[in-house]
């Protein structure tokens, strides 16, 4: 519910803190007073359009600030927008909305503290409150509402999730055959190309690593001259015998192991030195050996070095083509094989998925007919419950009914013998539809009725609707327009009803109306100098209600008071009588005492 609401430079509001209450608040004042310009800021923090005219003359900008208390029906619904606007600040149960509009019309939505979008406030403001009356922010005028409303009043929620559900598992299967379905000869031409390309990677034979080790190969065979040359030098160092006669390492490392192995047989400390003098002898000689052995593989093959060039050009083309890496042009041809496989076995695919698009259609139908039939059903129900309902309010010749409607598609699902439209809802069109006064046709809500007419119809929706109704928070701007008192007492008594099970806010002209809240605001202006300012004064005593009641009778002396009092009277004894019946609300707003001429309330 709207806990707060604080105003600052917003037309001729220079500043205002207001604090509500559960149940039923009434606000009141003579014409041009500030009243609507109240419910203008509200509807400026639900996503509502930003003016420059919003801000006070003299000005920078306009702010409006508004703290709600959130409900578990409503955090539910807040919870993905908010998450999606990356806003995570804040307790669930209570949140904050701003909006500062500048003198060039340019505007700022926050929401505990953090900008975001205007769609994203209009997202949460729908889900917190509902505005009725001469603004355009009405839900119940969009037929895009009346379905939920109807499901959730007649408790269809889990039947419309396995429908949903349904209707996603046969939006993938058609998604795959038409997918399947695509130009045949598209088709067969990416089957040739695939087909081409693996025969191509097969034909190469890859080996992983192989080019790597063709490269080595390469540079052996195209530096041969030089390796053989380096490997005689080490080898004539090594085992080799020099022009001068001189014996080479291996021979030298040989006689200076027998030489220290005779010195070991005298002087045993020496027998390590032996050994390694043995060891390093050896491993000479296998040195020289291994030189041998290379030299004698070191050779010029220009046949080999033309066979090595071609393979790694070959390897390079496909490197281009499919992967920087053996390994990835395997993967692509793996990869290829599998899409051949489908195309190639894409008829047998499209008869199983023509078989299970049939199967979900008649259980889509099955579904969604009984939820149709009980829409129907309760339909009628809740339209002669409004009829009621607008009876009550001096709206005796008006019609109300729920038109449900379908559309035939020669690809919906199976109804009986027909197939109809449908989409995760099911196969139903629902939009609430009225006639207003006899020989009238019944037509859209949007079409039908206007001023006070609409505001009442609004009234009987919702009584009929409250339990289907999740917006916490109703306001009802002037709804009393082109009614008396006789039918404001009946006006009244419903809104307190309301009020059980939603925060309602109602601005009124009307003094019978008013006595029925639990909570009344005065709306008034003072000029100081050459300002106007908005003044709002919480009535908290009965005897500030009954000046306010009297002035709004417009009769004077102790009659008006009277009257007043008869008013008060009337709506204490209403209260009792079905307080016993009406669920109790919370009522922790703030009340604050009365302003002090800076606009305060």
């Amino acid at each position: 519910m709207l806990e707060e609401l604080r105003i600052q430079n917003f037309a001729i509001i220079d500043s205002l803190e207001l604090g509500f209450a559960g149940g039923f608040n009434v606000i009141t004042g003579e014409t041009g007073a500030g009243k609507s310009i109240i419910i203008d800021a509200v509807e400026l923090i639900l996503g509502g359009k930003a003016d420059s005219g919003f801000v006070r003359a003299g000005a920078d900008k306009a702010v409006v600030e508004g703290s709600f208390v959130v409900g578990k029906t409503a955090q539910a619904l807040i919870k993905p927008i908010l998450e999606k606007a990356e806003v995570t600040e804040g307790e669930p149960d209570f949140l904050t909305i701003s909006r500062e509009v500048r003198g060039n019309g340019r505007s700022t939505a926050r929401i505990n503290g953090v900008t975001v979008p205007q769609d994203v406030l209009r997202e949460v403001g729908a889900a917190l409150v509902d505005v009725h009356g001469q603004s355009e922010h009405l839900s119940l005028l969009n037929p895009k509402s009346h379905l939920d409303l109807l499901d959730r009043y007649a408790e269809l929620t889990e039947m419309r999730m396995a429908i949903a559900s349904l209707v996603e598992r046969v939006h993938k299967t058609r998604s795959e055959i038409r997918r399947l379905l695509e130009d045949e000869a598209a088709l067969k031409r990416r089957a040739e190309q695939l087909r081409y390309e693996v025969e191509e990677i097969e034909a190469a034979e890859l080996e992983p690593g192989e080019d790597e080790e063709l490269k080595a190969e390469r540079s052996k065979i195209g530096n041969s001259e030089q390796l053989a040359h380096l490997t005689a030098e080490a080898y004539e160092y090594l085992g080799g015998e020099s022009n001068t006669g001189q014996l080479s390492a291996v021979d030298q490392l040989a006689q200076v192991a027998v030489l220290i192995s005779k010195l070991a047989h005298i002087d045993p400390q020496m027998q390590d030195a032996s050994e390694l003098a043995d060891g390093l002898a050896e491993d000479v000689e296998d040195l020289a050996l291994q030189l041998r052995r290379y030299a004698d593989s070191v050779e010029y093959d220009p046949d080999r070095l033309d066979e090595i060039e071609e393979r790694l050009e070959l390897i390079n083309r496909l490197k281009k083509r499919f992967g920087n890496s053996i390994e990835a042009i395997v993967k692509y041809a793996e990869k290829a094989r599998k899409e051949l496989t489908g195309i190639e076995n894409s008829d047998e695919r499209l008869v199983e998925l023509r078989t299970e698009e049939e199967k979900l259609l008649r259980m889509i139908g099955e579904v969604a007919g009984r939820v149709s039939q009980v829409r129907k059903m309760i339909g009628g129900k809740m339209g002669e419950r409004i009829v009621t309902e607008l009876a009550d309010l001096r709206m005796e010749r008006a019609q109300f009914e729920v038109s449900i409607t379908q559309k035939d598609d020669p690809n919906g699902c199976f109804v009986g013998d027909k197939r109809l439209a449908f989409d995760a809802t099911g196969v139903d069109d629902v939009e609430f539809v009225m006639s207003a006064n006899p020989g009238e046709p019944l037509r859209p809500l949007a079409k039908v009725a206007s001023g006070g007419e609409m505001a009442r119809v609004m009234l009987a929706l919702k009584r009929v609707l409250a339990l289907a109704d999740q917006t916490p928070t109703l306001i009802f701007d002037e709804i009393d327009t082109g009614i008396g008192g006789r039918v404001g007492n009946v006006v009244g008594e419903k809104l307190w009803s309301l009020s059980s099970t939603h925060q309602v806010l109602v601005v009124t002209h009307l003094a019978q109306l008013a006595g029925y809240g639990d909570r009344h605001y005065h709306v008034k202006k003072q000029v100081e100098g050459n300002r106007t300012r908005t003044q709002v004064i919480a009535l908290t005593d009965e005897d500030t209600r009954i000046v306010e009641l009297a002035e709004m009778l417009g009769a004077q002396g102790e009659s008006g008071k009277l009257s007043a009092r008869g008013i008060l009277a009337e709506a204490d004894q209403y209260k009792a009588e079905n307080r016993a019946a009406k669920p109790k609300k919370a009522t922790t707003g703030k009340l604050k005492p009365e302003g002090n001429g800076t606009g305060k309330a």
